[in-house]
Order: C-alpha cells, then structure tokens, then sequence
C-alpha cells in the first residue's frame, strides 16, 4: 500500500500565500497524473488542480489563476502554490494520485489519500 504525507498549510490572512506539499511512495507517485483536493466542512470533497506526468495541469474555476501545481519527479513530490488567498479556500488539502475514466476522459481519484493538511484564511 501507498503512503501520501501532505503539509505545509496554516492560517493566513485572505491575500496571502502558502505553498503545499505532498511526497508520496514511489508505487503511487510513478507515471500517474496526481492531483490536489480539498474539502470544507458540510461539502464534497472536490478536485482543484492536476497535474500530469509530463507536467500538463489543470484547475477547478474557483482557483484557475491564483493557485499553481507543480510535480518533482525526482522527488516524487507535488506542491501547490496558492496565491491570493480568499476565506471560501479554507479547507483540508489533500492530494492523491488520479485514474482517468476511458469514456469521459475525466480523472477519478484513486483513493490513496493522506491525513491532510489543514488552510485557513481569516483574518
């Protein structure tokens, strides 16, 4: 079994930034897209960014221009840099490696997940 260890997150006045990491094991990390999700409290737990292996991304509507995701093959490590920060982010970052659906072409996670890594903005 694989193993995700996210961190880097904390409490930040809205504006701000903060830059997540995710290193994973090798078995997880290895040729899969990989992805960041979050959830807040009472909702789904929704994709906001992926990342391919070859280093093609993706982003949720809510984040596209603010937030950056990025992957260290070498390190087998996926970051996200998140930049103007906004209270409605506020939420448990997780990351975990993505299938892709062969019919809709759309990702699916595949269930890895980590413990997460708390962002709050406030101010």
């Amino acid at each position: 079994q694989g193993e995700l260890v996210e961190s880097g997150g904390g409490l930040v006045q809205p504006g701000g930034s903060l830059r997540l990491s995710c290193v994973a094991s090798g078995s997880i990390f290895s040729g899969n897209p990989m992805g960041w999700f979050r959830q807040a409290p009472g909702k789904w737990r929704e994709l906001v960014a992926s990342v391919t292996s070859t280093g093609s991304t993706g982003y949720a509507p809510s984040v596209k221009g603010r937030f950056t995701i990025s992957r260290d093959n070498a390190k087998n490590t996926v970051y996200l840099q998140m930049n103007s920060l906004k209270p409605e982010d506020t939420a448990v970052y997780y990351c975990d490696a993505l299938g892709i659906d062969g019919e809709s072409g759309n990702y699916y996670h595949l269930g890895y997940w980590g413990q997460g890594t708390q962002v709050t903005v406030s101010s």
